[in-house]
């Protein structure tokens, strides 16, 4: 082959990599952790942060630690991206390991409170008890799947921050259900999974811009990450996720 061949797909290959800007990077997954805990302050701060947290009227115990223990995921990544903004890899990397303790905890926490509030006849605005439940149990099981993958690829910098953020999104299903959407004249769960993809749109919009493309985290996952939000509900509403809950009432001891 020619150098005049080689040298137009060279020069096409170039083009096509778009050198990351590691300033905007860190600015962009900055804001994206001070915006989340905005949005979860917001979501809770009628029901929890406003009225005192750990003294806040919640109907159990269970609750007040699901609160503490989801707070506290918050506060550790908004002070991981501030690390990686302040260019301490190292910390980072060691305090990652112990703020990866908090996921399975995370995980169990969740499932038991979405089950408490089955067993309690938890309404979502409209929605009966066991399609509220579908909500957070769906949220978290992909909560589940997406942490995993963001441990597994956590030496892979590019690919472990796209998956952390769009982990946490999905986290922050609750606290949109709990704006006051229906003054926009919408109902909580419209409200919520129109607030997530506006969320989700925001990295790929990165992406985009920074790239020029779509990262291959983000080309997953972030469809994902909205398609299990925008079906908890439909899925909630079907026959056999309403004899799943039922069976959960049957067979699981009242929490509270």
């Amino acid at each position: 082959m020619s150098t005049e061949a080689i040298q137009p797909n060279l020069r096409a290959a170039v083009r096509r990599v778009q050198p990351v800007n590691r300033t905007e990077e860190r600015f962009f997954f900055s804001g994206m952790a001070v915006l989340l805990c905005v949005v979860v302050i917001i979501g809770f701060t009628p029901t929890y942060f406003g009225v005192g947290m750990m003294r806040a009227p919640l109907p159990n115990t269970l609750l007040h630690v699901h609160g503490a223990v989801f707070s506290l995921w918050m506060v550790l990544y908004v002070v991981q991206t501030a690390l990686i903004s302040a260019r301490r890899v190292a910390w980072h990397r060691t305090f990652g390991t112990i703020a990866f303790c908090l996921p399975p905890i995370m995980i169990g926490l969740g499932t038991i409170a979405a089950v408490d509030a089955l067993q309690r006849g938890v309404m979502i605005g409209p929605l009966d008890p066991a399609v509220a439940m579908a909500i957070p149990l769906l949220g978290i099981g992909w909560f589940t799947v997406i942490i995993t993958a963001s441990w597994r690829d956590r030496r892979k910098p590019d690919s472990h921050k796209r998956l952390i953020l769009l982990s946490t999104i999905a986290l922050t299903d609750a606290a949109l259900g709990r704006f006051p959407w229906g003054k926009m004249g919408m109902s909580p769960a419209a409200g919520a999974v129109t607030g997530l993809g506006i969320l989700i749109l925001f990295l790929v919009g990165y992406d985009l811009i920074s790239l020029r493309r779509i990262h291959r985290s983000t080309m997953w996952a972030a469809p994902l990450t909205f398609l299990v939000g925008a079906l908890a509900v439909p899925i909630g509403m079907t026959p056999a996720w309403h004899s799943f809950a039922g069976w959960l009432l049957l067979h699981v001891p009242r929490i509270s």
